[in-house]
C-alpha cells in the first residue's frame, strides 16, 4: 500500500472534510443518511453506497495515519 503513503496530508484532510460536508445546501449527505439510519431507512444500496462515498476520504485519512504512526 505505497500508493497511501504518498498522498499528502493536506489533501487528504482537505478531501476528507469537503465530501464529509457535500452537499452544503440544505444538508450534508452523511447528516441526512444518519437521521435516515435513526429512523430505520437506510435500506437501499444506493444509500450505503453514498455514505461510504462520502466516507472514502476519511477512512484513507485514518488507513494513512495508522501506517505512519503505528509502523513498527
Amino acid at each position: 500500500m505505497q500508493w497511501i503513503d504518498d498522498i499528502p496530508y493536506i489533501f487528504l484532510i482537505a478531501a476528507a472534510i469537503l465530501m464529509a460536508l457535500m452537499p452544503f445546501q440544505p444538508a450534508p449527505h452523511l447528516v441526512e443518511k444518519y437521521h435516515m439510519f435513526l429512523a430505520d431507512e437506510l435500506r437501499k444500496p444506493i444509500d450505503i453506497f453514498d455514505v461510504i462515498w462520502h466516507l472514502l476520504p476519511t477512512l484513507l485519512l485514518l488507513v494513512k495515519v495508522f501506517r505512519d504512526f503505528v509502523k513498527p
